[in-house]
This record gives C-alpha cells, sequence and structure tokens, in this order.
C-alpha cells in the first residue's frame, strides 16, 4: 500500500508535489534621516551617548529630557514599510521591537571631547588634569609622557635626564703613585729643612724645589689643557660602522639625529624638536659682592641657575646607514660637550633688560639685581649632526647606544704632557653651528 505524496495548485495552474511555501512575514526596516554632525559632543549625539548610560539634554527644550518612548511603525508612511524617526535626528528608543531591554555596559565609560571613548570620567587621568602623568602601572610608555608646561617653564619626568651643571673631567692617575710622590716630597722636605739649619747647607733643599716645581707646573699645566686635550681626544676617535658592532662593543657613530617619543624645548628661545637643551645664567662676583652661589669664588664667573635635560633619540651612522637608538634619558650618565651661544650679556654700563629675559626671569622667581649677569643657551636640534661614544646593546633586532660600564680614557698623552684624563657617561659632541640650516628630517 503506498503513502500519498501531498502535492497543490500553483496560481499559474500547475500542480506540483509537496507542501506550499510558508510565506514568512518580512520584517520592517529601520531607517532614519541623516544624523548631523555633532563635533564630539555628547550632548547631541543621541543614541550614541545612551549606550553608555550617558544622560542625554535636548538642546531645544531647558527643562529635563523627555520620557523615554518605544519605536512605532506604519506601513503607509513608505512603500517600503519603513518607519520614520523622531524631529530629534538620529535618537532612536531604548527599547527595541521586541521590548527587550539592551544590556549596560561592563563598567563606566566616557565620551572624550575629540570623541574618543575611553574608560573613566571625563575629568580623571592624565588628559582631564591638563597634563600628561604617569598611570598606576609606571611602564615605560607612561613615564614617557610625563610632560608638562608650566606658565613660561617645562617640568619634564623621568623619562627625560636632568644634568648637573659642568661635565667632570677628571685624571686617571694611580693612588699609589700618588701617595709614594707625597711622602718623598715631605721627606725631602724636612731633610732639606734640617740640613739648612743644622749643617747650612741649601744643596738637599735647593734639589727637592727643583723636582718639585716640574711636578707643579705639569698639574697646572693638565688642569688648564685637560679638558681641550680630552676634547682633541674625542674629534681624533675613529667612527665605527654599526652594522658590524657587537653587543658589548664601545663604538663612536657620528650622524643626523632625530627626537625619540619626547622631543624638548629649548628655555628662552623656545626651540622646539631638540634632543638636548642647555640654558645657564651666569654672574660675575667682584671683590666682596654678594653672590647667590655660595661657592663663588671672587673675580670670577659662577653659574646662578642652569637648566640641562637630554632625552632618548634616534641617529643615522653615516656609514652604514643604520639607524640606532640612544638611551640618553631615564636617568642615564650623558656628557654633552656642546659649544652654548651667548643671549643675554648684562654688565654695569648696558642694563638694559628685554621683556623676554624678565619674564624668563620671573618664570623661575630670580630677583633682577644690579649684578652682572650672562645667559647661555645651547641646544641640539632634530636634523644637527653629532658623534656619540658608547656601548652597543641589541636587542629585538633594534639597535641601541647605552652608557658604558666604565668611564672613557684618554690614556697618557706624552706628546702633549698630559696625564690621563677621562669622563664617565654617554659622550655627546656637536660641532654644527646652532646659526645654520639643519638637515630636514
Amino acid at each position: 500500500m503506498g503513502t500519498r505524496i501531498p502535492s497543490h495548485q500553483l496560481s499559474s495552474g500547475l500542480y506540483v508535489s509537496g507542501r506550499p511555501e510558508q510565506l514568512k512575514e518580512r520584517q520592517p526596516t529601520m531607517s532614519s534621516r541623516a544624523m548631523p554632525y555633532t563635533g564630539g559632543d555628547i550632548k547631541k549625539s543621541g543614541e550614541l551617548g545612551k549606550m553608555f548610560d550617558i544622560q542625554v539634554i535636548d538642546p531645544s527644550s531647558n527643562g529635563p529630557p523627555p520620557p523615554k518612548a518605544s519605536r512605532h511603525s506604519s506601513s503607509s508612511q513608505n512603500n517600503s514599510g519603513s518607519v520614520r524617526s523622531g524631529p530629534n535626528s538620529g535618537q532612536l528608543g531604548r527599547h527595541s521591537i521586541s521590548g527587550s531591554t539592551p544590556k549596560k555596559t561592563s563598567g563606566p565609560m566616557s565620551l572624550q571631547p575629540t570623541g574618543l571613548i575611553t574608560s573613566g570620567s571625563v575629568g580623571s587621568g592624565s588628559l582631564g588634569s591638563g597634563h600628561l602623568g604617569s598611570s598606576t602601572g609606571g611602564g615605560r610608555r607612561s613615564a614617557q609622557m610625563e610632560h608638562t608646561v608650566t606658565i613660561g617653564k617645562a617640568v619634564y619626568g623621568s623619562a627625560v635626564t636632568s644634568l648637573g651643571e659642568k661635565v667632570k673631567v677628571g685624571f686617571r692617575v694611580s693612588k699609589v703613585v700618588v701617595c709614594v710622590f707625597l711622602a718623598a716630597v715631605v721627606i725631602g722636605l724636612l731633610v732639606g729643612g734640617f740640613l739648612m739649619v743644622a749643617v747650612k747647607k741649601t744643596v738637599i733643599l735647593v734639589s727637592v724645589a727643583g723636582i718639585l716645581l716640574p711636578v707643579v707646573l705639569v698639574i697646572l699645566w693638565n688642569y688648564i689643557w685637560g679638558k681641550r686635550g680630552f676634547l682633541r681626544f674625542v674629534r681624533s676617535y675613529p667612527d665605527n660602522e654599526l652594522r658590524g658592532a657587537i653587543t658589548g662593543q664601545f663604538v663612536k657613530v657620528t650622524g643626523v639625529v632625530t627626537c625619540g617619543s619626547i622631543p624638548l624645548e629649548s628655555s628662552y628661545q623656545r626651540v622646539e624638536r631638540c634632543v638636548y637643551v642647555s640654558t645657564e645664567l651666569y654672574e660675575y662676583k667682584g671683590w666682596g659682592g654678594r653672590c647667590a652661589n655660595p661657592n663663588h669664588c671672587c673675580f670670577s664667573w659662577g653659574s646662578r641657575h642652569s637648566e640641562k635635560y637630554v632625552a632618548d633619540f634616534y641617529i643615522s651612522d653615516n656609514k652604514s646607514g643604520l639607524r640606532a637608538l640612544v638611551k640618553a634619558g631615564y636617568g642615564a650618565k650623558v656628557a654633552p660637550f656642546v659649544k652654548p651661544a651667548t643671549l643675554v650679556d648684562i654688565t654695569k654700563e648696558n642694563r638694559e633688560l628685554s621683556p623676554s629675559f624678565l619674564r624668563w626671569l620671573a618664570d623661575r622667581s630670580l630677583s633682577n639685581d644690579d649684578h652682572v649677569m650672562r645667559l647661555k643657551e645651547g641646544y641640539v636640534k632634530e636634523g644637527n649632526t653629532v658623534s656619540v661614544m658608547g656601548m652597543v646593546r641589541r636587542q629585538d633586532n633594534v639597535v641601541m647606544i647605552v652608557p658604558p660600564a666604565e668611564p672613557v680614557s684618554t690614556g697618557c698623552l706624552w706628546g702633549r704632557c698630559l696625564v690621563p684624563t677621562y669622563v664617565e657617561g654617554l659622550i655627546l659632541t656637536c660641532d654644527d653651528n646652532q646659526n645654520t640650516d639643519v638637515i630636514p628630517v
């Protein structure tokens, strides 16, 4: 006994097997007028503000926001069954067609004036407080953003290294040699003085003085020409190629610099995009005059205020073209040899102070007295050609130049009668004139 196969008749009169198709009810499509540009104003964002539980105020009314109403559809308004939106374009009801309520977001979120959605309230965080500060994590990224500008004076965070007043150039002489020499000099003076009093002979005393005089002259010579000898040693040191340098190798690289994550700005001239800035105020102390620096000697120039900063930057090797990251920030030891330029020179005859100089003094709470002052400023701008001496470190295909573990020493320069001198940290030299045009990068 066979089973009966159901069939049905089409509208054309043709019979076909199978059951007729159940026509599904077509869901009405939604459409609305074009949403106007809000410029990031949350009060005009409509449904976007409601998605994040932000109260939207109707700008056309002064009272509280209207109550939420469900959407209604009307097939007579549009042939396609679309639903027109209300008078406020872009504002749709909170409830869906099925009447279900959407879930709330999983945390407080806010809409910044730029339109960027961030966590936390608008007033909290680094952006809302008016400056960029470090987050709770304390990582490298947050430390790089610690940069705030107060009225006329820039204050940097831990990502920027604040340097001292002067680079210390020391003499590397064995302590044993120095102790033996001083002991011999003291013994010679005592013996010479005893013989001169007892025997009336000054031969030993004259001999000791003859030996001591050249030594004193050598010490004075090294004290005067020690720094110049070290700079001549740095300039004559051959450049290395970064492509073949290995980790731990001491190199000297010369090339064009570019700023890192934090570009610096000079204090007085407001020169932007710098990797190193230096602004120093000197004053001259005469006989018996008062001075802000208690260690200031008479008849000499002394530092009254100093601002020196250096941050991480990049250098492109002239030989290989390879780009390396110079780790000069985060408190690294750096020895910059950059000649500053004199911008302001106040003498007893010339007491006219420019408004910019007076403003600079006021921003740093420095008094404007009758002292003889001199303002010098130096910088290394993006595009300058510099030389860097340090140690190579490779990490994840990134070539870095870091401060060496040992001080850089010149060794004995017998031709110039110079004893070994040394400098600690990363050595940075720049011979470019600050008034010349730099290489655009």
